[in-house]
């Protein structure tokens, strides 16, 4: 029934509608059935009207309210590019500066080995170098000190033969010792001389003669004659003074060796002192007697130490 009551209430409306085409606002004071349909339906139309206009300004305000957002976040995100972007311009120029300083450091780098490299290389040369100038000493050090040894064996010998040789003199006739690789035969003034005389007493030409057979015997002997004197001033008629005494002294000794005991005179050294090398204190008799002396000094000879010594 109700169903009947609905299609004919419709069926009416498009009947109206039908015979008046042009559209027509809400009837103030419908009277007529199709006024009133016209009035429900458009009652209708209005709500959904006015419901799609609310739904479309809703639907504009969010959309306005969107936009607005977007364009916030669009320019706060365009902002936080430009600074990254500038950020980015500056990180980009940081490294180029970097890789600029990295390049020059690789390059100071790579020299500084080379200049190393170089400078080990040459330091290793002269440590070689050295160390072959060094063994080289040593060695000829090993070599001097051989020389030094076989030196002080030949002086020791030479010593224990010159004593034994001197064996019948007295202790203060004559005297050896050794000292400074040298062997030093001293002879007394009273030994050999009379006071204030250069010529060769007797018994002093028969400690010389017996001196002579050694050193004939033994050839590689240097052999120098030394004067002295004590401080107590002479003037004669053949020595002006102390120095003249002893020059003459130690050359008549040096003629004796050489021309009556035929020692080789190339071996032979004369000197005067006189009274500037005391043994002792001039001030006592004992001790002017002990400094009235002459000293024959015999040297083995140093030529293979000298040449050793000469190849620095």
């Amino acid at each position: 029934m109700k169903i009947k009551l609905l299609l004919l209430f419709f069926m009416g409306y498009l009947n109206m509608n039908a015979q008046n085409l042009e559209p027509k606002g809400m009837i103030t004071e419908p009277k007529t059935f199709g006024e009133k349909t016209h009035n429900f339906f458009l009652s209708k139309r209005m709500k959904e009207a006015t419901r799609q206009r609310d739904s479309l300004l809703w639907l504009n305000i969010a959309f306005n309210k969107d936009t607005t957002q977007r364009g916030n976040n669009y320019r706060e995100l365009d902002l936080q590019y430009r600074n990254l972007n500038t950020r980015f311009n500056e990180l980009e120029a940081d490294h180029k500066t970097l890789e600029d300083d990295y390049n020059e450091m690789n390059d100071r780098y790579t020299d500084l080995i080379k200049t190393s490299l170089n400078k080990t290389e040459q330091l290793n040369t002269a440590l070689k170098e050295k160390g072959e100038q060094l063994l080289a000493r040593e060695k000829r050090l090993a070599e001097v000190e051989a020389l030094l040894k076989s030196q002080d064996s030949i002086t020791n010998a030479l010593n224990e033969i010159v004593k034994r040789a001197l064996l019948s003199f007295k202790s203060d006739e004559l005297t050896v010792e050794m000292k400074n690789g040298k062997v030093y035969v001293s002879m007394s003034d009273k030994l050999l001389f009379r006071s204030g005389s250069a010529d060769v007493e007797e018994k002093g030409k028969d400690a010389i003669k017996k001196l002579a057979d050694v050193l004939n015997k033994n050839t590689d002997v240097s052999i120098m004659i030394e004067g002295h004197t004590d401080n107590v001033p002479i003037k004669t008629e053949k020595f002006a003074d102390n120095w003249d005494l002893s020059v003459a002294r130690s050359t008549n000794i040096v003629r004796l060796l050489d021309e009556t005991y035929k020692v080789d005179a190339k071996r032979l050294i004369a000197a005067g002192r006189g009274e500037y090398m005391p043994k002792l204190t001039n001030e006592t008799s004992e001790g002017r007697a002990k400094n009235r002396r002459t000293e024959i000094i015999l040297s083995p000879k140093l030529d293979e130490l000298y040449k050793l010594i000469q190849k620095r």
